[in-house]
C-alpha cells in the first residue's frame, strides 16, 4: 500500500465537511500584525512563515525564478505546458487517480508559469497536510508526462491559442509585447504558438523542470496551522532532493522597441481594444516609491487622472488604467483602454496630453495627500486571507525587501516630498515614447509600423 493511501485510512474528516471547513476559515488575518518566522531545513532551504493556528488550513506558495523567458523561439510555450501537466499524474498515481487524490482530500494545488517565474500553490486542512505534501513531493519530482494527459493539454492549450485570436483583450496583449521587445523572449507568447506546441516531447518537459527546479531558484512562504518543525521536514520532502543550481538561460536585458509607434490589428468588434505603455523602472530603483504615488494620482480609480479627463468628462470610455511593472529584464509602465471605433483618435490623443501635462507639471499637493492615505490604508487590505498573505511572503522575499517591510512602508510613502515627485514625473512619462496596440477598426487611425508576427 502506497504511503498516500496508509494516511488516508487515518483521515476521518469526510471531504464535504472538509470543503465547509475550508471556505469557513478563509479571510481573518491582519497582513500588519504579521509575525513572520525565517526558517532553515535540514537540507538548506529558507522558507517564511507566518504561523496561525486559529484555523486548520495550511497554504504553501512557492516560486521559482525563470518562467516563459525561458522558452526558446522552437519551444514556445514549454514552461507554460509544464504548468498544465504537474498534477495530471505523477509516482504511482495515472492523471485520474492524482485528481481524484486532490478532490477526496479537499486538496487545491495549483501551477502557474508568468514571463519571470514558475509559481506553485498548496491549500490544504491540517488533516489532510501529510497526504498534501506526499502529493505535493510527487508532483515536483516524480511527475509522469503520461501521453494521454500531454496530449490532452496540449490540445487545451493549441484550443486556447486559437481562441484567442478571437479575444480582443488577449491579442492585443500579445501584440503589445511584440511590438515592444521583438526577438526577446519577453515577445515570445506565453503559451507558444500551434506550431511550436506540437513539438513539445515529454524530454523536453522532463528537461525544462530540471532546470527550473533548483534549491537555488526556490522562494517559499507559508501561513496557517503548523509547526516550524513538522513544516521543515514537509519542505525537505516536497524541495529537498531537488538539485542545488538551476541552469537557466541568460535572455539578458529587454530592450523596449518601436517608441511612438502604432500597430493597429483590424477586427470587426464594436469597441477597439488599447493597450499602450513605454519603459519604467525596476523594483529596486531608489524612486519606486514617487513613482507608486505618481500611479495612484494618475490613475488609481475615480478622482484619478485618467478617469477624470477620459471617463468622467468626456464619457469615452468605462475604464482607463496605467500601472508599473517591474519584469526581472525592464522595467516597464503598461496601460489600458477601451473605447468605440469612432472616439478612438480622441481617447489616445487625450491621454497623451495628459501625460504629457503630468510630466511637465506634476501632482498637486492635495492629490499628493490624498494618494498616500490611500497607499498607506489600503495596503493591509489586499492580504486578508492565508492564499494572498503566503503571496506575500513570496513577494517580500523576490524583491528582497526584508520582514520589516511592512512597518516601514508607510513612512517609506510618507517621506517622499512633492519635489521628489515631480522631479520623477518629468523622468517617468514621456507621451511621445508611448507604443500603442490596438484591436478593432478605429477611426483615423492606422499602423505606423508594419504589424509583427506573434504566431
Amino acid at each position: 500500500m502506497s504511503a498516500i493511501r496508509k494516511m488516508k485510512n487515518c483521515i476521518k474528516l469526510s471531504s464535504k465537511f472538509s470543503a465547509f471547513l475550508f471556505c469557513l476559515f478563509i479571510g481573518t488575518f491582519d497582513a500588519k500584525a504579521l509575525d513572520i518566522k525565517q526558517i532553515k531545513t535540514a537540507t538548506g532551504l529558507k522558507l517564511w512563515l507566518v504561523e496561525d493556528h486559529k484555523n486548520p488550513i495550511v497554504t504553501i506558495k512557492f516560486s521559482f525564478k525563470g518562467g516563459t523567458s525561458q522558452d526558446t523561439p522552437k519551444l514556445a510555450g514549454v514552461v507554460n505546458l509544464l504548468s498544465g501537466l504537474l498534477d495530471e499524474g505523477a509516482g504511482d498515481f495515472t492523471s485520474e487517480e492524482f485528481q481524484k487524490e486532490l478532490n477526496e482530500n479537499s486538496i487545491s494545488m495549483s501551477f502557474s508559469a508568468s514571463r519571470d517565474n514558475f509559481e506553485g500553490s498548496l491549500v490544504t486542512l491540517t488533516e489532510t497536510f501529510d497526504v498534501a505534501v506526499e502529493l505535493l513531493s510527487l508532483a515536483i519530482n516524480k511527475p509522469r508526462f503520461d501521453p494521454e494527459p500531454l496530449n490532452r493539454v496540449k490540445d487545451q492549450v493549441v484550443s486556447n491559442i486559437r481562441s484567442s485570436e478571437e479575444k480582443p483583450n488577449n491579442l492585443v496583449g500579445r501584440v503589445w509585447w511584440k511590438g515592444s521587445f521583438g526577438a526577446h523572449p519577453y515577445g515570445f507568447p506565453k503559451r507558444g504558438t500551434e506550431a511550436s506546441i506540437g513539438k513539445i516531447t515529454r524530454a523536453d518537459l522532463q528537461e525544462m523542470k530540471k532546470n527550473l527546479f533548483a534549491k537555488d531558484n526556490l522562494i517559499i512562504g507559508v501561513v496557517g496551522n503548523i509547526s516550524e518543525s513538522r513544516l521543515k521536514s514537509a519542505i525537505d520532502k516536497v524541495f529537498g532532493k531537488l538539485g542545488n543550481n538551476a541552469k537557466l538561460k541568460d535572455s539578458g536585458n529587454a530592450i523596449f522597441q518601436n517608441h511612438g509607434e502604432t500597430i493597429v490589428v483590424e477586427r470587426k468588434i464594436p469597441q477597439s481594444v488599447v493597450v499602450f505603455g513605454h519603459e519604467g523602472i525596476l523594483r529596486n530603483h531608489p524612486d519606486w516609491f514617487p513613482a507608486l504615488i505618481l500611479f495612484e494620482v494618475l490613475s488609481g480609480g475615480f478622482g484619478s487622472r485618467l478617469t477624470e479627463e477620459i471617463r468622467e468628462k468626456r464619457g469615452l470610455t468605462y475604464s482607463v488604467s496605467a500601472y508599473p511593472l517591474p519584469m526581472e529584464n525592464a522595467g516597464l509602465i503598461l496601460g489600458s483602454v477601451s473605447t468605440k471605433n469612432s472616439k478612438v483618435k480622441e481617447t489616445v490623443l487625450l491621454l497623451k496630453k495628459v501625460w504629457k501635462e503630468f510630466s511637465v507639471n506634476g501632482p498637486t499637493k492635495e492629490e499628493v495627500e490624498n494618494a498616500k492615505s490611500y497607499l498607506k490604508g489600503s495596503y493591509g487590505l489586499q492580504f486578508t486571507n492565508s492564499r494572498s498573505i503566503a503571496g506575500l511572503l513570496v513577494a517580500l522575499q523576490r524583491h528582497k525587501l526584508g520582514v520589516d517591510y511592512l512597518t516601514e512602508r508607510s513612512k517609506l510613502i510618507e517621506d517622499v516630498t512633492l519635489s521628489d515627485l515631480k522631479r520623477v514625473a518629468k523622468q517617468l512619462f514621456n507621451d511621445e515614447k508611448l507604443m500603442f496596440a490596438i484591436i478593432g477598426t478605429p477611426e483615423n487611425i492606422k499602423s505606423s509600423i508594419s504589424i509583427p508576427a506573434i504566431d
